[in-house]
């Protein structure tokens, strides 16, 4: 019998021993770059409850302070795609660790800032040690368990990727209420800590990693440009009515020449920072193009409901937090119990299955009126939490099913970027189609409020003679309710177009069904293994 040696305790020992030791700490290993994961992705929103409280802090504007989460996003995206080169290029625990403790250092940083400066400085530093929280701790997964369990890995992944954004505005409304908008970066400290100590002790590198001998400065420049001024001309096009503005046609401009130059250089060049001819797999291909329309779905589905609870029912962080929370449960328990079955099969009928009960799900919310409370949402939501369940792991699984199992790195990079990229695109375009939405809405519905309808008359003159009863003079009495009037009807425009938004996700998800007939197969990468 063929013998190794143990690398526990330096004797000798049967090789089939060494296998069973490589997966000796799986579940550890995913219980710390699941924290780490989800620490990154809570970061990525914990920010926005707290940005009053930075901006009187601080003395900045809404337009300075929005900055703190540009530049977390930008930097964050910019790393994801590099991280397979860079686990390879330093080594997997190395690099992993590494990032955690940036990430970590940066978070201290941020709230012990006491300028716009340094904030924003250490939040894009933040940005960089996050962006290998995601792509390097799910391919971790990959060799972590057996093929055959690999399912359960990337389940407790997807429960991290799924209830961290779901966190990340509950937490922070519950900190900025009851302590201090730093203290929203201080809660990383020892998490973080204990997070990088576990990867340090259970993570192995690689055995799969090919270290590049040289570093492609100019893919990685080109990569940076390019990521960096798609993702800036996506948080500020809506600010400056897009294509209307030169700075952000500038930006486009800016963009697709990098990212044209950048393609071609990364085929061209023999050590490429990203590899783009894993995308010669016809799956992962097909994949990416689906990971996008998720993450546009997910993500502008996920922007437009708290500004719904929160801008029209008067609903905190926090209880909007709670209202969503069910549904990132939901999705959790889905994945845990899917991850052991889903090498078992065929990832195309599950997507289809989650896809249309998101679609439901998004018709129902479209049916929320301006009197719908919490109630209204649990089902809707705990139904979408179930369905992005059923697509995430087997997509993932089937996505990645055919690479090399040192093509992972790259494959979870790209994966993971598209769908970062695509929800950028979500959110940039939903704020603006709901801005246009609402104006449409509105117009339409002043037409039939106009003041020789008897019934608004008699609403306005009902409203004038309560507040006339209540000591105002008549005629701010009459002002006051014309400002009512035009309130109400503001507010039913935005609801309109809310239902249309989420019409609008659904669809746009729907769409990923058709790409599924470039699959050769939606088996996951056990069942490919195995024949």
């Amino acid at each position: 019998m063929a013998t190794a040696v143990h690398p526990a305790i330096g004797a000798s020992a049967p090789a089939a021993d060494v296998v069973e030791d490589k997966y000796k700490y799986k579940y550890l290993i995913a219980i710390a770059v699941t924290m780490a994961a989800m620490l990154e992705l809570i970061d990525t929103s914990i920010v926005n409850v707290a940005i009053p409280h930075m901006m009187g802090n601080l003395g900045a504007t809404l337009d300075e302070i929005s900055w703190v989460s540009t530049g977390y996003i930008i930097a964050n995206v910019i790393i994801i795609p590099m991280s397979g080169w860079l686990a390879a290029y330093f080594g997997r625990r190395r690099y992993l660790t590494g990032s955690i403790m940036i990430f970590v250092a940066s978070s201290f940083f941020c709230g012990a800032a006491h300028t716009l400066f340094g904030l924003v400085f250490w939040r894009v530093v933040q940005g960089l040690g996050g962006g290998a929280l995601l792509s390097t701790a799910q391919s971790t997964l990959w060799e972590a368990f057996p093929p055959k369990e690999v399912g359960i890995g990337q389940a407790m992944f997807g429960v991290g990727v799924m209830v961290g954004p779901t966190l990340g505005p509950t937490l922070g409304g519950y900190i900025v209420d009851n302590f201090d908008w730093p203290w929203i970066f201080y809660i990383n400290l020892p998490l973080g800590l204990i997070a990088g100590l576990m990867v340090w002790s259970y993570v192995r590198n690689s055995e799969l990693h090919q270290k590049a001998t040289s570093v492609d400065w100019l893919g990685i420049g080109l990569l940076t440009t390019g990521v960096g001024a798609l993702q800036w001309m996506l948080e500020r096009g809506e600010r400056y009515d897009w294509f209307e503005s030169r700075f952000v046609t500038v930006l486009g401009v800016t963009a697709l020449v990098s990212f044209v130059w950048l393609i071609y250089h990364e085929l061209t060049t023999e050590e490429p920072v990203i590899n783009f001819r894993v995308l010669h797999s016809r799956q992962l291909a097909t994949g990416v193009a689906m990971a996008s329309l998720l993450g546009f779905a997910l993500f502008g589905s996920v922007f437009v409901l708290p500004v719904f609870l929160q801008g029209l029912h008067g609903f905190t962080a926090n209880q909007t937090g709670l209202v969503i929370l069910p549904g990132a449960i939901s999705s959790a328990i889905t994945m845990a119990v899917l991850g052991r079955f889903a090498s078992r099969f065929d990832a195309r009928p599950l997507i289809i299955i989650g896809v249309l009960g998101f679609l439901w799900c998004m018709w129902r919310l479209s049916l929320l009126s301006y009197d719908s409370g919490a109630d209204d949402l649990f089902w809707p939501l705990v139904a979408r939490g179930v369905s992005l369940g059923l697509i995430f792991i087997p997509l993932t699984g089937a996505s990645m099913a055919e690479l090399e199992p040192w093509q992972i790195p790259q494959g979870t990079g790209m994966f993971n970027l598209m769908r970062q990229l695509g929800g950028s695109m979500g959110i940039a375009i939903v704020a603006t189609l709901l801005s246009r939405f609402t104006a449409q809405s509105k117009s339409v519905l002043t037409e039939h409020v106009g003041m020789i309808d008897p019934n608004v008359l008699a609403r306005v003159d009902g409203i004038s003679r309560a507040m006339v009863a209540r000591g105002m003079n008549p005629a701010s009495a009459h002002a006051m309710a014309l400002r009512m009037i035009d309130r109400s009807v503001g507010a039913q425009a935005s609801v309109l177009a809310f239902s249309k938004i989420y019409i609008l996700s659904g669809v746009t998800l729907c769409c990923a069904i058709p790409l599924m007939l470039f699959w050769k197969h939606g088996k996951g990468r056990a069942a490919v293994q195995a024949h």
